[in-house]
Formats: C-alpha cells, structure tokens, sequence
C-alpha cells in the first residue's frame, strides 16, 4: 500500500504543483495518516477519493523508489568507478568489456526496475 506522502505528491505533480512542506503537513493520530494542513493556492486539499485513485501509481513509484535505492547502495563509490573506467579506457576497453561496465551491468540486472 502507497504512503500518503506518495500518493499527495503524485496528486500535486498532476496538478502543476510541487510538494511543499510549509503548505501541506501530514499526519497520523493513531488511526492513520491524514493531511493536516493544506494551504496551495488555486488547488483544492484532494478528497479521500482522489487521494485512494493514486494507489496503483503510487505502489510502483515506491518500488521504483526501493530498486533506485538498492542498486545506489551497491554501486561502488565514485571514485572506485572512475578509476575502474581509467584503467579500462587506458587498456582500450571503453566498450561493454571493461570492468566498470560490467560492475554497473552487474548491479543494474541484479536490480531490474520492472
């Protein structure tokens, strides 16, 4: 299930808007979240409904979100990376046979967005 973070932020992007913490706050009292606070000029707080039709949306942005995260975690740090892509480039492997091509081929097929 979508948070309401996702689900309000996908809301306002289809309205033009973007997420703003000082005119929107969340919250949850115990018996779910709910929006707090709405202050968006020209743009009305959305109805549960509306709210409830960004749930498929919502589910794959999130899971989005969790690939995009894994693969950075297991990407080598930048440094790593750019010295793996100099030694492939000085032995002539700036194609899809160098190590730093295999290494984000590696983490990309083990983390697949879809």
């Amino acid at each position: 299930m979508a948070t309401l973070y996702t689900k309000v932020k996908l809301y306002l992007e289809a309205n033009s808007k973007n997420w703003d913490g000082t005119k929107v706050s969340l919250q949850n009292d115990g018996s779910g979240d709910y929006i707090k606070t709405w202050t968006y000029d020209g743009l009305d707080k959305p109805t549960d409904e509306q709210i409830a039709s960004y749930e498929t949306a919502g589910n794959t942005a999130e899971t989005l979100n969790g690939v995009l995260a894994k693969r950075a975690s297991e990407y080598k740090k930048l440094k790593e990376q750019l010295d793996l892509l100099y030694h492939d480039m000085v032995a002539d492997k700036g194609d899809k046979t160098g190590e730093w091509f295999k290494h984000i081929k590696a983490v990309k097929d083990a983390n697949p967005k879809g």
